[in-house]
């Protein structure tokens, strides 16, 4: 009877480590696609400053000629 008993303790204790991973690996997911959004963004905000630059850059040179 001890044996049986102690298999299903040591099964729900396995769930249950197994749960607590499986939240963490959730929220460091959630950490991560919120870092990437972030670096998108900012990405995106570098190649607009860098398009309006080299647009100013043309038009500057369009004036020496």
């Amino acid at each position: 009877m001890f044996w049986p008993m102690l298999a299903i303790a040591l099964g729900f204790l396995g769930i249950a480590v197994l749960g607590v991973l499986a939240i963490k690996v959730f929220i460091e997911a959630q950490r991560l696609g919120h870092q990437v959004t972030r670096t998108t963004e900012r990405i995106n905000r570098a190649a607009e400053d860098l398009e309006r630059a080299a647009t100013d850059l043309a038009a500057t040179g369009e004036t020496l000629r």
